[in-house]
């Protein structure tokens, strides 16, 4: 299955924000919206990185509360690995496990088109596990 196929079936909707939005706004997006992961783009075409709760997390560790006030762009991935419509998504699971990411936002002609994360990959695997065993099942139960 290819990526397209994943954006069909989930959408493409992707959770946005400045550059110049703080931690604080960050976190509330994230948290309202029930993600890990927020694109960074000044104009919701251009990736300009990603920021994930893992980022927020070790910023307010290392700084403490006063970290909240500082910008995304300040603490967002910068070089950001992005995936295309026609990358197969099984493949997505070894960018995903190499890289330790667990979100790639997807890019047609240098255009946000989507995000993928590693639970689209997952439940999508799940899911074509299960259809496997069923067909397993009725052959076994039928002998055709």
């Amino acid at each position: 299955m290819k990526v397209s196929d994943l954006l069909h079936r989930k959408g493409v909707e992707v959770a946005v924000i400045t550059p110049d939005a703080t931690l604080t706004d960050a976190a509330s997006v994230l948290a309202v919206r029930r993600i890990g992961a927020l694109v960074v783009s000044a104009d919701s075409v251009a990736i300009d990185g990603i920021i994930s709760e893992r980022d927020i997390v070790r910023h307010v560790a290392e700084e403490g509360a006063a970290a909240l006030t500082a910008t995304v762009a300040s603490v967002m991935t910068s070089a950001v690995r992005t995936c295309s419509r026609t990358d197969l998504v099984e493949d997505l699971m070894g960018v995903m496990t190499d890289n330790r990411i667990r979100h790639l936002p997807v890019e047609t002609d240098g255009r946000l088109d989507g995000i993928v994360s590693i639970g689209d990959v997952v439940k999508l695997r799940v899911e074509a596990l299960e259809a496997e065993r069923q067909a397993l099942t009725d052959y076994i139960q039928t002998g055709r």
